[in-house]
C-alpha cells in the first residue's frame, strides 16, 4: 500500500480468498458469488478495486486471513463478520477497517454471508481514512470510527440496494468525499520510495541496500518505516515475498515447492515452509489442501481480489 497503483489480485487483503473449502469445484461455484470492478480512476492509487461476495449456503467455519501489503475495509450486508487476531477472542464487525499484519488472522465463527471488501494501499490509508497505516497495524476498528457517521449510514443503505454496481458506486462516493474532506500528508518521498522498491522487488532487496538508496542509515530507515507502515522493512519484505508465493500457487497449483522456493529467493524448501508457518500459521501444503482449491477460479489480475 504505498504510492502508485497496486498490481495483482494476489495482493490479498486480510480477508482474502475466503470461500467454501469443502465439496467439488462445481459445488463451490454454486455456493459462492463473486463480483468485482476497478475503482474510480481518482481512487486507483489508493484502492486496488472493489469486491463483493455472497454465499448461497453457510459460510465456512474457518478461513485464514493471510498477510498482504494491503489494508482492508469490509462492509457486511447481513450478519457481522467474525475476526480473531492470533491468541485473541473473536470480535464481530458490521463494518471494519484493518491494517497490515505479519501473521494470519482467523475469519469465521459468524453467519456472515455477504458483503463488500476493498483493499487499500498505505497511501490510501492516509488519503481516505486520514491516518497512517501504522495506526491500524494488527488491529481492526469499525469503519465509522475513522470515517464517522456517514460510514454507518452507508452500511445501512447498502443493505437496501439489490445491485452490486450500485453498491460499488455508493462506496466510491463515500471514499471520494473522504478524500476531498480529509486531505492528509503523504509519508514522504523517501518512505514512499522504500515501499515501492520492496513492492517492485517482491521483498528481494536487503534493508541495508534499501537504506543506502534512500540515503539514510539502516536504523533511521527502520524507525521511520515502522512509524509510517507499522511493520519494519525486513518484515514488510517477508510479507511481499510471501504474497508472491501465494500468488504463484494460485496461478500454478502444481508448482513444486522446491522450485517455488528457489524462484523466490528462499534458501530452500525448508525455509519457505518455515516462513509459511510463521506468516500463515500452517505449512504451504496444509494451506493448499484446505483453501487453495476454493480460490483458483478467482485469482486473475482483477484489482481488488478476493475475500472473506
Amino acid at each position: 500500500m504505498a504510492a502508485g497503483t497496486p498490481g495483482s489480485a494476489a495482493r490479498a487483503s486480510i480477508l482474502s480468498e475466503r470461500a467454501p473449502s469443502l465439496g467439488t469445484m462445481a459445488e463451490q461455484q454454486l455456493r459462492f458469488d463473486y463480483h468485482s470492478r476497478a475503482a474510480h480512476p481518482a481512487l486507483r492509487p489508493f484502492v486496488a478495486g472493489l469486491m463483493g461476495y455472497a454465499y448461497r449456503g453457510d459460510p465456512p467455519e474457518l478461513h485464514r486471513g493471510l498477510p498482504s501489503p494491503f489494508l482492508t475495509v469490509v462492509i457486511s450486508l447481513d450478519e457481522p463478520l467474525g475476526l480473531a487476531w492470533p491468541g485473541a477472542p473473536v470480535e464481530k464487525f458490521h463494518t471494519l477497517a484493518s491494517g497490515l499484519h505479519p501473521a494470519a488472522v482467523r475469519i469465521g465463527d459468524s453467519p456472515n454471508r455477504s458483503g463488500i471488501q476493498l483493499a487499500l494501499t498505505p497511501s490510501g490509508s492516509r488519503a481516505l481514512l486520514g491516518l497512517p497505516s501504522s495506526e491500524l497495524t494488527s488491529t481492526a476498528v469499525p469503519l465509522d470510527a475513522v470515517l464517522g457517521r456517514p460510514a454507518g449510514e452507508l452500511a445501512e443503505r447498502l443493505r437496501e440496494v439489490p445491485g452490486w454496481e450500485e453498491r460499488f458506486t455508493l462506496v466510491e462516493r463515500l471514499l471520494l468525499k473522504a478524500w476531498r474532506d480529509e486531505p492528509a500528508a503523504g509519508p514522504g518521498a523517501e518512505l514512499g520510495w522504500a515501499w515501492r522498491r520492496l513492492e517492485q522487488t517482491a521483498g528481494g532487496i536487503g534493508v541495508q541496500e534499501l537504506a543506502a538508496e534512500v540515503g539514510w542509515s539502516r536504523r533511521h530507515l527502520t524507525e521511520r518505516f515502522r512509524r509510517e507502515y507499522g511493520l519494519a522493512p525486513k518484515v514488510a519484505a517477508r510479507v511481499f515475498r510471501f504474497e508472491q508465493a501465494v500468488r504463484r500457487l494460485k496461478q500454478q497449483p502444481r508448482t513444486k515447492l522446491a522450485d517455488l522456493a528457489a524462484g523466490l529467493g528462499y534458501a530452500d524448501q525448508a525455509h519457505l515452509t518455515r516462513e509459511w508457518n510463521a506468516l500463515a500459521g500452517c505449512s504451504p501444503r496444509q494451506w493448499m489442501a484446505e483453501e487453495l482449491p476454493s480460490v483458483q477460479d478467482r485469482t486473475g489480475d482483477q484489482g481488488a481480489q478476493s475475500r472473506v
